[in-house]
């Protein structure tokens, strides 16, 4: 019987980890990229309603502007040349588009409320407003839902279009230091350091809700207990779990629409 092949060294192999950039140009770069990917996917996923939904990503440089989709472009067509730069308050600093002011009003309080989180996905998606329209929270009935365990809340309340800063600051303070939040008749909400891991959550949230509605429509879902579902968040819940998770779509997307780089 012949021996068989030794082990390669692990150091040998292939594993991709998020990039450490030289400058900030490189990394506002890279930033960008990353948006209009994700609003690609976004936007091949179905999760655009008319105007409604945003990604942010913040600037690298200046941390109270942020990167964003152009107001009444279809996700599926925006390129890292039409994504606007806006401040705090709103207005248009780089680009040639306007935003979404109402969006962006809950955006920028977030972003100001957690200078940890780099970008910020909202949208109209389908199961997560009819999760949304219960006014519940993701139950820990998968191993996937349990990265939310503990770690997403409800903001229960519905005021209609927000256009208020106020109103912003409080969606901000009810999601705290967590990674996700449901908006009661609105949406999902969620957020990360970097624009792949607040696109993920968003991605896992989104079919966690369609689990769980589906799960709950069949029968009586069996909830993981506390124990485990803790557990299993502390191994899959990091953001950097959520940012490895997401690499294969940013290839898909990358190398299927380069075009999405220009």
């Amino acid at each position: 019987m012949s021996t068989p092949p030794s082990p390669l060294p692990t150091d040998r192999l292939r594993f991709a980890m998020p990039p450490v950039h030289e400058t900030l140009e490189e990394e506002r770069r890279h930033r960008k990229e990353r948006l209009a990917g994700a609003l690609r996917i976004f936007g091949r996923l179905g999760f655009e309603d008319g105007v409604s939904g945003h990604i942010t990503a913040r600037d690298p440089e200046y941390g109270d502007c942020f990167w964003v989709n152009p107001f009444g472009m279809p996700f599926k067509h925006v390129t890292v040349s039409d994504l606007v730069l806006a401040n705090s308050e709103g207005q248009v600093v780089e680009g040639d588009y306007h935003v979404n002011q109402a969006a962006f009003t809950v955006h920028a309080q977030v972003h100001a409320a957690r200078p940890d989180v780099v970008a910020v996905a909202h949208c109209h998606s389908v199961y997560g407003r009819a999760l949304a329209a219960l006014g519940e929270l993701l139950d820990p009935i998968t191993q996937e839902s349990c990265a939310f365990f503990e770690d997403h809340a409800l903001y229960d309340a519905y005021t209609g279009v927000t256009v208020d800063a106020e109103e912003g600051r409080r969606i901000a303070s009810a999601l705290g230091a967590r990674k996700a939040l449901v908006l009661r008749n609105h949406g999902l909400l969620t957020v990360g350091d970097s624009v792949d891991a607040a696109a993920w959550w968003f991605l896992s949230m989104e079919r966690s809700s369609q689990v769980q509605l589906t799960a709950r429509a069949a029968g009586r879902p069996v909830l993981i207990e506390k124990r485990q579902a803790t557990a299993t968040r502390e191994q899959s819940g990091a953001d950097l779990v959520a940012w490895i998770n997401y690499q294969p779509l940013w290839q898909d997307i990358s190398r299927g629409e380069p075009d999405l780089l220009s």
